[in-house]
Formats: structure tokens, C-alpha cells, sequence
């Protein structure tokens, strides 16, 4: 029995491993870009995204299907996030054990865009409309072996953009090592692997596939816990545009060390307790991105906090990328088993 797991594990490890090879066909925009937006407050708070922390909380399982486990069962969560440009998007998701090494997850996520103007192609107003996005998803993970869990969610995608729709089937993998003893967490995820079933106008768009590592660890004889988590590992180079020293053209940024840190996220939390922390992120991708001449000296962070108080959790997560906006994200979680007792 052991070898079938472990042969498991294996398939999904060289799964993810070839990635990078596939990554190549996606050099240009992608379509659903709204699929990398985590909808965990708790992530969100380290940088915007976390695959590897181990803790008890549904929402956690967007950013990596391995950190499902039987241990939330009969766990529901509910997640708001307003964003930028009256952008709000909106989920829930449930899990119950299945068995003993087992988990099954379901959900479903919103993302609404607002009221905008509907335009012919001389300019004129003909209206408004407003856009939307909607993704349900199932996840199922099972315990490899001690400390080593995989996960796979599948996840099927609509959108509406006024006569335009589209329809997307993705896949989620993920592989889970948890080291009790010496409190570290390693994470290896395959995102969005998958493609359009139904295009918007006369070509198929790409999904935001990703390949990301993570790792947490609580600093020894501290209630101190860091995490990194690398991104977007199918490529090296990350280019954005940025302007000259002179201030009057556009360049490439193509240094090594921009290419480096703009794959990695970092993450740092104080644990009160097991029911109080207080996390800090820095995302130097994100910082870059909104790069200007009076650039906001807080893009690229992100803050938050979480509170279990007998059987709620609230989480809260706060970033300001651009200095004209801030997006604010909630979460709330229960365990219906505390409602039997």
C-alpha cells in the first residue's frame, strides 16, 4: 500500500517538475488573470500569496490543494475582498473528511467588476454593462504518506463580459511536507493547468499557469514564523517596463537581480497564540509593477491579522499597492462541529 502511494507521489512530483517545459507557449498575455488573486485574507496579509503555512483555516486551501486534510472537517469558509475601482469578489468554501488520510472540498468564487460604460467602436455610449467572472471548484487531498500529503483541484470557470463568453476547465496539484518536530513546511504547486473550453471571440487564450515552491518555518525558541514562496519558476526572466535614466523613453528592466526578486514573495508573522497573529508581507514583484515617479512607498506590502474567538475566525488583510487605492480583504471561518457540543 505504501508503494502505491509513494508511487503517487512520484507521478505528481514529475507532473510539476515538467511544467517549466510547457510554460513556454505562455509568453504572451494570458486570459483569467483574476485566478491568481488568493481568496485567503491569511496569505493575502503575507504578500498576497502562501502555499506552505500549516494551519487550520479553509481559505488556505485556494493557494495549494495539498494543505486540504481531514483534520477540516465540517470546516466552512466565507471570503470578501473589495478592490480596487469598486472591484468586489466574493466565495465560500466547505470540507468534510472523507477518511481517516482524506479530505473533499467544494466552493465557489465571484468576481464582480462594477457598472461600466458600453461603447461602440466610434465612442459612443450605448449604455453600461457589467462583467463578471464565476469559478466553482472541487478539491480532494490525501495523506502520501507521514508528513506528506498531496492535493488536485479541478476547477471550472464562466465568464460574462457583456455579448462575450467564455468557459475554462483548470487544475490545481500540489505536494505538502510537514515536519512536526522542527516546524518547517515545504510546498511544491502546479497552478492553472488547463485551457479554454470555450473562447471569447476567434483565438484561444492562455490560462495563468504557475509553478511555485514554498517554504514556512517557525524560528526556533520563537513565536516567529517566516515564509518565502517563489513564483512563476516555469520562466526566469520576469521583464516589465520601466523609463529611462533620463526620464523621456521606455526600457526593458533586465537585470539579474530584478529577474530574481521579482519571483519571490516574503512573509513574516508573529503567533500570540493559536488563536491571535499578526502577519506582514512584502511582494517586490507587486512593488515594481506599480513603480512611478511618485511611487507609494508602501506598494508592494501587506498587512494583516487573524482572531478565534470559541468557534469563529476572522482574518483581515490590508494592502496598498498604488497610491491611489486600497484593497481590503475579510474572511470568516466555523466549524460546524462546534455547533454539536
Amino acid at each position: 500500500m505504501y508503494m502505491n502511494h509513494i508511487r503517487t507521489a512520484i507521478i505528481t512530483l514529475i507532473t510539476l517538475l515538467l511544467l517549466p517545459l510547457t510554460g513556454h507557449a505562455q509568453e504572451g498575455r494570458t486570459s483569467y488573470d483574476f485566478m491568481n488573486i488568493t481568496p485567503s485574507a491569511h496569505a493575502y496579509a503575507l504578500g498576497g500569496n502562501n502555499i506552505s503555512i500549516i494551519e487550520e483555516d479553509i481559505t488556505l486551501i485556494e493557494n495549494n490543494p495539498a494543505l486540504l486534510g481531514p483534520e477540516m472537517h465540517l470546516k466552512w469558509g466565507i471570503n470578501y475582498m473589495m478592490y480596487v475601482a469598486g472591484i468586489h469578489f466574493a466565495g465560500t468554501t466547505f470540507g468534510v473528511a472523507t477518511s481517516d488520510r482524506s479530505a473533499f472540498a467544494a466552493g465557489i468564487q465571484y468576481y464582480g467588476y462594477g457598472s461600466m460604460p458600453l461603447t461602440d467602436e466610434t465612442g459612443q455610449v450605448l449604455g453600461k454593462f457589467s462583467p463578471q467572472d464565476i469559478q466553482i471548484q472541487c478539491t480532494y487531498a490525501h495523506d502520501i504518506v507521514e508528513g506528506l500529503r498531496g492535493g488536485a483541484k479541478v476547477k471550472f470557470v464562466y465568464s460574462n463580459y457583456e455579448q462575450y463568453t467564455g468557459m475554462a476547465l483548470a487544475v490545481d496539484l500540489g505536494l505538502n511536507y510537514y515536519n512536526a518536530e522542527h516546524e518547517y513546511s515545504l510546498s511544491l504547486v502546479g497552478r492553472n493547468l488547463g485551457g479554454q473550453l470555450k473562447r471569447f471571440a476567434n483565438s484561444y487564450g492562455n490560462l495563468p499557469m504557475d509553478l511555485q515552491f514554498g517554504y514556512s518555518q517557525v524560528v526556533k525558541d520563537t513565536p516567529i514564523r517566516i515564509s518565502i514562496t517563489a513564483h512563476d519558476l516555469w520562466r526566469w526572466k520576469i521583464p516589465y517596463p520601466t523609463t529611462s535614466n533620463n526620464g523621456n523613453s521606455i526600457v526593458t528592466n533586465d537585470k539579474f537581480f530584478e529577474h530574481f526578486f521579482r519571483h519571490l514573495i516574503f512573509g513574516a508573522e508573529y503567533l500570540f497564540s493559536e488563536n491571535f497573529y499578526i502577519g506582514l508581507g512584502y511582494n517586490y514583484k507587486a512593488a515594481s509593477d506599480m513603480r512611478t515617479d511618485n511611487r507609494n512607498i508602501l506598494s508592494g506590502f501587506s498587512i494583516g491579522a487573524g482572531l478565534k474567538v470559541k468557534m469563529f475566525a476572522i482574518d483581515v488583510a490590508v494592502a496598498g499597492h498604488h497610491p491611489g487605492a486600497t484593497t481590503l480583504m475579510l474572511n470568516l471561518s466555523t466549524s460546524l462541529n462546534e455547533f454539536a457540543r
